[in-house]
């Protein structure tokens, strides 16, 4: 809160009254006229049971005016350096400022130093009356103090002690911070014992660096204030402006209320740049924070906003040039030490004046879509995300660590899937050596079946053919009976042919060839295979195809071999039975995006003991059976994605159910049963 002429601090001043200790801080001080902090140990509070110390150290000090104590050690020497601010402690400039100064000077046991903090607090407080009540304040207060070295942050400050030194304290070396050459070059030659680093700060460079990262534009807007500080600044702008880019227009929003600034910035576009400094009063009067009113111009504004105070960047601006504040503060604390050290103030030797130097705000450069490459590389680059190794070193090695091991493994994983693959290539072609051996078998048993289907075309060839000789032998011409003869004779060929050639694709040895099929035409062809074989044992076998296609993806010739094992099982469960039970029905069924081929016998089933092994390899429940054929059969249908089971029926016999997946949905109600 600001403290006002009818404040009870300002009283206190009026009336050249000391501040009650209450109003003191040891540490680190929230500044203001009247409070100090001092370098070194802080002080420890008085706790209770020191008491009893307390009235010993009395009794000594007794003892010591009546001159019978101990003479005391001579104590060190401390070294008073009082630092007088022209501005309010809470700006960002004083409060780095002072972290570099106090990081410089140097204390120690040996050779203590007592760092004491005021400020002028301008330009809210000012004119002569104020003055000598700080005057007055002052010297009072540092009566018993006094300041070895005067430090005097900004011009202000510095003006205050020149015209008042003698006043307050006549021949203390003062050391000057943060006061620009233009501004000494303004002032009278300096006396002797006040020293110090200008610095050179001006504006144009942040301007036309503006321009540069921004093409399109051609307009500034500087927005400054009505204080005393804002003039001044726009004064050193105005003298600056013919250094700006050639074709800039300038707007200078001098002299406006707050909200007015921010309503004409807020309607900025991209052909235009805000450059500010803050504004410590504005239009309306009004006393601000100048770091404030640039966040609330950076808020609102739609053009990049640029100042050139290192200590505003970091709420909004882009950036700019600006001397260090916390180096300005260092080389001020360096000299310091050398007069604390007992150097003279002119056969000190200064340090160079520090370089402007390019600070930028990362967040606010990706903003407005500046180029990293356009940024120098000895630019100060703010709040831009450390590399990942450097924020996070122990998360980055364990990242590492595990991506060593995962790496390791997945290599693991991936020569062990090579090693399957060969394992299941060779496991497919074993199988397809087994399922080959398996049809021959198959054909070996069925060779009677196989013999006969041959015979009876072959057989009706040759009687035709006895029949056209004798035909040829007759003088009539009976060539209409010879003709006849020759049709029925390519008939019988045909289906001679047609057997051989349904066998030989079911015992021709070949790889898997998957492709689109209709399982209406595989039970089709099964019924030809097997139709002689049907006959000769005395069994029906009726073929229900489904009405309409019952298409899936495979291999035909393996589907065919799985469904001749397993109508040749249900032959063999109804041998020996009477002819109105020796009946297998095969009906197709497309339901629910699934084809399934089901086998029906009217034998005794099977056990309820063997249903869990049925497809188990060398199970069987017949005599000298291998159990081979319906194990073989599940390696077959699953290898199609399918599966197999078997069940007993509902009255009697055994069902055998093959399911394949369909090339797309059916949802077709079974056939009946015939």
């Amino acid at each position: 809160m600001d403290e006002t002429p009818e404040s009870p601090r300002a009283r206190l001043f009026a009336e050249g009254r000391r501040l009650p200790a209450s109003a003191a801080r040891v540490g680190t001080p929230t500044r203001g006229p009247g409070e100090w902090s001092q370098r070194g140990p802080p002080l420890l509070p008085v706790a209770p049971s020191t008491r009893v110390v307390a009235r010993l150290a009395s009794a000594w000090v007794i003892a010591a005016l009546l001159g019978v104590a101990a003479p005391a050690p001579a104590a060190e020497r401390v070294g008073n350096v009082l630092v007088l601010y022209s501005y309010p402690w809470r700006l960002p400039i004083n409060v780095e400022g002072d972290r570099g100064l106090h990081e410089a000077i140097r204390t120690s046991a040996e050779r203590p130093v007592l760092v004491c903090d005021e400020t002028l607090d301008a330009p809210r407080f000012g004119g002569p009356a104020y003055e000598a009540v700080v005057v007055k304040y002052l010297r009072e207060k540092y009566v018993a103090k006094a300041p070895d070295v005067l430090v005097a942050v900004g011009d202000v400050a510095l003006d205050f002690l020149l015209t008042r030194r003698t006043l307050l304290f006549p021949g203390v070396p003062i050391v000057y911070a943060g006061v620009d050459q233009k501004t000494l070059q303004s002032m009278p030659p300096l006396p002797a014992g006040v020293i110090g680093v200008p610095i050179d700060h001006t504006y144009y460079p942040t301007i036309n660096l503006a321009f540069r990262w921004h093409p399109r534009a051609h307009r500034l807007v500087a927005v400054t204030g009505t204080s005393e500080v804002d003039r001044r600044i726009e004064a050193q702008l105005r003298a600056e402006l013919p250094r700006v880019k050639p074709g800039v227009t300038v707007e200078l929003l001098a002299g406006l209320p707050l909200d007015e600034i921010l309503r004409r910035v807020a309607g900025l576009g991209q052909d235009a740049v805000v450059w500010t400094a803050g504004v410590f009063r504005d239009g309306a009067n009004q006393s601000f924070v100048p770091r404030d009113v640039v966040a609330a111009i950076a808020a609102a504004s739609t053009a990049p906003v640029y100042t050139s105070f290192d200590t505003l960047i970091g709420n909004g601006t882009v950036g700019g040039y600006s001397p260090s504040i916390y180096g300005i503060g260092r080389q001020a604390g360096e000299i310091v030490n050398d007069l604390l050290d007992g150097g003279a103030p002119g056969t000190l030797r200064l340090p160079r004046p520090l370089p402007q130097r390019l600070v930028v705000d990362w967040r606010q450069a990706r903003r407005w879509e500046i180029p990293e490459n356009a940024i120098p590389s000895e630019a100060v680059v703010k709040f831009k995300p450390p590399p990942l190794l450097e924020a996070y070193p122990n998360d980055v090695l364990v990242a590492v660590l595990v991506a060593l091991l995962q790496t390791a493994l997945i290599g693991w994983l991936v020569v062990e899937h090579h090693r399957r693959r060969r394992a299941e290539a060779v496991r497919e072609v074993q199988s397809l050596e087994l399922a080959h051996a398996s049809r021959l078998a198959v054909a070996g048993e069925l060779t009677a079946s196989i013999a006969h289907e041959i015979n009876q075309p072959l057989g009706a060839i040759l009687s035709n053919a006895d029949a056209a000789d004798l035909i040829l032998e007759s003088p009539n011409d009976r060539r209409d009976e010879i003709r006849t003869i020759l049709a029925d004779i390519r008939r019988d060929d045909r289906r001679a042919s047609e057997v051989v050639r349904q066998w030989r694709g079911l015992l021709a040895k070949h790889a898997l060839e998957p492709r689109a099929f209709d399982l209406n035409g595989v039970v089709r062809d099964v019924e030809s295979l097997l139709r002689a074989e049907a006959r000769r044992r005395g069994v029906a076998l009726r073929i229900q195809p489904a009405p309409t296609p019952a298409e899936t993806v495979g291999d035909p010739v393996q589907i065919q071999q799985a469904l001749i094992n397993v109508v040749l099982n249900a032959m063999d469960a109804v041998a020996g039975l009477p002819d109105d039970r020796r009946t297998i029905t095969v009906p197709v069924e497309c339901v629910d995006g699934r084809v399934t081929i089901l086998v029906r016998d009217r034998g005794h089933g099977i056990a309820p003991a063997d249903l869990p092994r049925l497809f188990e390899p060398f199970f069987s429940t017949k005599s000298g059976g291998m159990g081979l054929g319906l194990a073989i059969t599940r390696t077959l249908v699953e290898s199609h994605g399918g599966r197999i089971w078997a069940e007993n029926g509902p009255g009697e016999g055994a069902r055998f159910h093959i399911e394949l997946p369909a090339v797309r949905g059916h949802d077709d109600a079974p056939p009946e049963p015939a």
